[in-house]
């Protein structure tokens, strides 16, 4: 069965993201949620916070008080009390009045500002000068200004950090319901293959696949499954690939992706049952033979052995399908960081690239940091395309678009962060 010569384009093989249903939802306690994927949405229960708060130690006031109010001649007011941390004020604050505040405080009833502490001056125990006006809200957080009651405030497919994870505590939910995590199974393939732990002989290679997949799988908040070493055997692999989707929510295998007598991987995959072949190569360089085939609703991965292509294809392709799983509703932007590019950089039309690149401070002759637009040099990592060094030394990845002859010395360009 011959797939290879279809090859599709980078945005073809992403289309294709829609057809793989996210993971089931769990409900977890707000203590354990961070790096998981929101599965409903996040309604707020009362307003936040709730009530009109001090963002600065000072005095409480009517903004009216203080209009005019100046170091040459300040605001007289009377002090009406002084609001303690946690105290609701059993007092109405009238026009002509001050409240001794702290931050984070409760305004009383009357009062819309604080004046800070720096601008006032006490003159005895029941009265303050303010030397500088304020203007209503000003210093203070109103009740419903960071969320409001029965609003929508994280939508279905939000990552949270501990920012959200804290929103949703002070929102009073002890628990939340998110998308379980995906396992990943991983399978490396070939004959030349050895466990990290044996001395390679001439033609054998220590299985590094297997550790830096994981990694990538583990750095997208994912679970890695490694399935060991199989040799060039289609009846193992089709048992390993087997196991894996019956325990996993994607399986990769490095190696058996290109065209070879012992590239059986495609043909395996076929046999599977409810198995569709939807991608036998891509537009792009590294990880041209790159498969992706659909099973149960799975998506099982042939990656191209030589370390480097599998890593690339991981970053740009794999990940956004497994942020699919997770919950995402679209797959998340890779953070790009604009630069300049230090010397030309050939690419063929057809194709699109990605070169590793070192990035660094640009600097002026006079050793000063450059203040010209692109600030940061972009140096191409120099090597053949399977040394790992090139992956170890770059810092991200530039992306020529397919219809691009390369790119010029100082051409001004967007890199993707390993």
């Amino acid at each position: 069965m011959n797939h290879f010569f279809n090859v599709k384009t980078l945005e073809e093989v992403f289309s294709l993201v829609a057809q793989f249903p996210a993971m089931g939802k769990e409900t977890i306690g707000v203590g354990d949620a961070c790096s998981r994927i929101l599965a409903t949405d996040l309604i707020a229960k009362k307003d936040m916070p709730g009530f009109r708060r001090a963002t600065m130690d000072g005095y409480a006031v009517h903004a009216v008080s203080t209009y005019g109010a100046s170091e040459s001649s300040p605001a007289w007011l009377e002090l009406a009390g002084t609001i303690l941390m946690g105290q609701v004020p059993d007092f109405v604050l009238a026009p002509g009045q001050a409240a001794h505040i702290s931050t984070g405080g409760m305004l009383p009833k009357g009062a819309d500002s604080v004046v800070m502490v720096e601008h006032t001056e006490a003159v005895d125990e029941k009265s303050v000068e303010i030397y500088k006006s304020v203007a209503p809200l000003q210093h203070v957080i109103d009740a419903c200004e960071d969320f409001a009651k029965d609003k929508s405030v994280l939508a279905p497919g939000s990552f949270i950090r501990p920012q959200e994870a804290g929103l949703a505590a002070g929102l009073g939910f002890s628990e939340l319901e998110v998308y379980k995590v995906p396992k990943v199974g991983i399978i490396s393939t070939g004959d030349e293959i050895i466990p990290i732990t044996q001395e390679p002989f001439p033609g054998q290679i220590r299985d590094i696949n297997s550790y830096t997949l994981a990694g990538f799988i583990e750095e997208a908040h994912a679970l890695p499954v490694r399935y060991g070493i199989i040799k060039d055997d289609p009846v193992a692999l089709k048992t390993a690939c087997k196991l894996a989707l019956k325990e996993c929510d994607m399986v990769l295998i490095s190696g058996g992706s290109s065209v070879g007598t012992r590239d059986y991987t495609v043909d395996v995959l076929s046999s599977l049952p409810d198995t569709q072949i939807l991608v036998h190569g891509m537009s792009v360089s590294p990880g041209k033979p790159t498969i992706l085939a659909k099973s149960c609703n799975k998506p099982i991965w042939g990656l191209p052995g030589q370390v480097v292509s599998a890593m690339v294809v991981v970053k740009i392709i794999v990940i956004p399908f497994l942020e699919r799983l997770q919950g995402y509703k679209e797959p998340v932007r890779k953070i790009r960081v604009p630069a300049r590019l230090t010397r030309n950089v050939a690419s063929a039309q057809g194709r699109r690239d990605f070169v590793r690149v070192i990035l660094e401070n640009a600097q002026s002759e006079n050793g000063q940091l450059s203040d010209g637009q692109g600030q940061m040099l972009a140096r191409p990592v120099l090597g053949k395309s399977g040394l790992i060094r090139t992956m170890i030394h770059a810092d991200g990845l530039l992306e020529i678009g397919e219809h691009v002859e390369g790119l010029e010395k100082d051409s001004l360009v967007d890199i993707i962060l390993l």
